[in-house]
């Protein structure tokens, strides 16, 4: 794709789950089911279109219908069908469907410890650290609770990749530069640009790309780097940075506690036993994406390569203040210290084995 050239909001890509179900499919499957059991039909809600976002689910829908000989059915439903990004959870409260994703800063209020994993700076970087912290943390008694409230137990991380931002107009090489832009980011992340100058707006990722035509933003943060191309900002940049790190996201799948209740004990192990693969099939395919976007973003855009000096300064500056700030603001509601601090020792256990 030439990102150089800007051009209008195309079709959106398909195939995703085709690939990858031949790329994983075993060679000579065979025909008698792994696991026995009853006739299963899933629905799994998420608002993107095919990309590596959806790689874990559309692993785990190949991986349940080759295992079972195709009596545990998982169909996605893409691209907002079942429910709009903001009412994933309502959905798996209501019933409506057995699975979903959705995004700790879509609606922080009904999840507040999960936004812990938005701070900034916080270093998730690479599967192994962002799968031992991601998944470790949700098991933590406080973020269950929050699930359950709306019928949801974790599965599995989709183990964002650090956020970076690309944007229209002058680029902002300096901490100085970001002052008075007007940017898409959600959680710490934006707040830690307010705390820079930045004035932020907080809208689901499918609407990004409108919101940057139109001249309502002038950058947008998003995981680096396939995001910038599923949701089509790519199409639109001047410029982007690459090693600024301002943070991620929790946009984990989840599933419906109800639906897994009913499961017959092979359907739930056999469910559990996929949750590596279903992460690692999305780290690849984010792998994937770096290798073939980055130098094609290189060639359309200029990209901003902070030093490190200016690295600490923006840690100093925009991230320990929001951090501060995220635990004063939850410790009446929960261990709001404890909770990061039990992020940060996951992150510093996940390193330590590395």
């Amino acid at each position: 794709m030439n990102f150089g050239t800007k051009r209008g909001k195309g079709a959106p890509r398909i195939g995703l789950a085709a690939g990858i179900a031949l790329a994983l499919a075993a060679p000579g499957t065979a025909s008698a089911a792994e696991v026995d059991g009853p006739a299963v039909f899933w629905k799994w809600s998420t608002w993107t279109t095919s990309s590596a976002f959806t790689a874990g689910v559309e692993y785990m829908a190949e991986q349940l219908a080759e295992k079972t000989d195709g009596k545990f059915q998982l169909r996605i439903f893409y691209s907002e069908q079942l429910a709009k990004a903001r009412e994933n959870l309502d959905g798996l409260k209501n019933n409506a469907f057995e699975g979903a994703m959705f995004c700790n800063f879509y609606n922080p209020g009904r999840t507040p410890a999960y936004t812990v994993f938005s701070l900034p700076f916080i270093d998730l970087a690479g599967f192994d650290v962002s799968y031992h912290a991601r998944n470790g943390l949700a098991q933590h008694p406080v973020l269950l609770e929050e699930l359950a409230a709306w019928n949801a137990m974790p599965y599995a991380s989709v183990n964002a990749p650090m956020y970076e931002f690309m944007g229209v107009g002058e680029a902002p090489t300096t901490l100085e530069g970001w002052e008075g832009l007007r940017l898409r980011a959600g959680g710490g992340i934006g707040e830690a640009m307010e705390i820079l100058g930045a004035r932020r707006q907080t809208v689901p990722a499918s609407e990004a790309y409108t919101l940057m035509q139109r001249g309502g933003v002038d950058g947008v943060a998003l995981p680096f780097t396939y995001a910038f191309e599923t949701y089509q900002i790519a199409e639109l940049g001047d410029w982007f940075t690459s090693n600024l790190g301002a943070g991620t996201s929790e946009c984990p799948m989840v599933i419906n506690k109800t639906a897994y209740e009913a499961l017959p004990p092979q359907y739930q192990e056999l469910l559990m036993s996929l949750r590596e693969g279903a992460s690692r099939a999305i780290y690849e395919q984010y792998q994937t994406a770096d290798d073939r976007l980055l130098p094609e973003f290189r060639d359309a855009m200029q990209e901003i390569v902070y030093d490190d000096a200016t690295l600490a300064e923006f840690q100093r500056v925009a991230g320990q203040p929001v951090w501060d700030a995220w635990v004063e603001a939850n410790k009446d509601k929960f261990d709001a210290q404890g909770v990061l601090d039990e992020l940060q020792a996951l992150i510093a256990e996940a390193k330590a084995g590395q």
